[in-house]
């Protein structure tokens, strides 16, 4: 018997348990929960008193399913092609990387970061860049599945960094592998999507909504897999010129806050390999 693949089908059909029993918890609970929904002609009322502005994108994709993968343990093997850089791994599924190569912020910059992502990152162009945080010299990048950012987990991060000269130095990696859909659901349009954050006053005065991209966000996490939800990820641009991101779950319109600081961010001081 092979026992590894028969213990990762066990940690799978688990997880798919816990989200049914999560779905369950949820329909049950749903009158005090779930977010409201308005209708439409109620929520145009509510967004024109405030002054705010939407453009959505078309309502293509009505149903989404859930995704599981597996946390990556980096092994020597797999990074035997990277150049140009010093790496370790720490607790098997941490990489850091000193870059030896001399790269400027603004060619890295050029293009997103995307030519850097594919010479210098193992499986790099699975990442798409989500912020640049210049005062902290960091830029951080989500990975993809399917062309959608899998938001804030941190086995699915990667953040680089650069010195006072503006020269990368460094970036750590985490990586899902093997993924996989299931238990497809309908999903709530993004016109319902504004009609929950309008009904808790999540939206402010004169604001504009100025898109509604579809993602997943982090809903069973075990040591080995990971079940993501669909996820509605409204972007919101204020009156000051700042912008704000506002992540709703795509199948019940509940709002979700991530969490970045405590145990996701501790890193264990174990190195493995050099």
């Amino acid at each position: 018997m092979d026992w590894s693949k028969t213990k990762t089908i066990f940690i799978i059909v688990f997880s798919i348990l816990n989200v049914l029993l999560y779905s369950l918890f949820l329909n049950r609970n749903a009158d005090i929960g779930n977010v409201e929904v308005m209708g439409q002609a109620s929520m145009e009322e509510v967004l024109k008193q405030e002054n705010i502005s939407y453009k959505l994108p078309p309502f293509v994709d009505k149903e989404a399913s859930f995704v599981s993968a597996d946390v990556v343990d980096f092994n020597k093997e797999s990074l035997k092609d990277l150049k140009g850089q010093r790496t370790k791994i720490v607790s098997n599924n941490l990489l850091k990387s000193t870059i030896t190569d001399k790269i400027t912020l603004d060619e890295a910059n050029d293009d997103d970061f995307k030519t850097f992502l594919s010479q210098y990152v193992l499986n790099g162009k699975e990442y798409v860049l989500w912020n640049v945080v210049k005062d902290e010299h960091k830029a951080f990048f989500f990975q993809q599945f399917d062309g959608r950012p899998i938001y804030y987990s941190p086995s699915a991060m990667l953040v680089i960094t650069w010195g006072e000269d503006e020269h990368i130095q460094s970036y750590e990696q985490r990586m899902l592998k093997d993924f996989a859909n299931f238990n497809k659901k309908d999903l709530l349009s993004p016109l319902d999507i504004i009609g929950s954050l309008a009904s808790r006053g999540l939206l402010k005065q004169n604001s504009e909504v100025t898109d509604v991209k579809m993602g997943y966000s982090t809903l069973v996490r075990l040591t080995e897999t990971q079940v993501f939800a669909p996820t509605w990820d409204v972007q919101v641009k204020l009156e000051n010129g700042e912008k704000e991101h506002h992540f709703l779950s795509a199948n019940e319109g509940k709002v979700i806050e991530f969490q970045l600081n405590g145990e996701d961010e501790k890193v264990a001081d174990e190195e493995q390999s050099e």
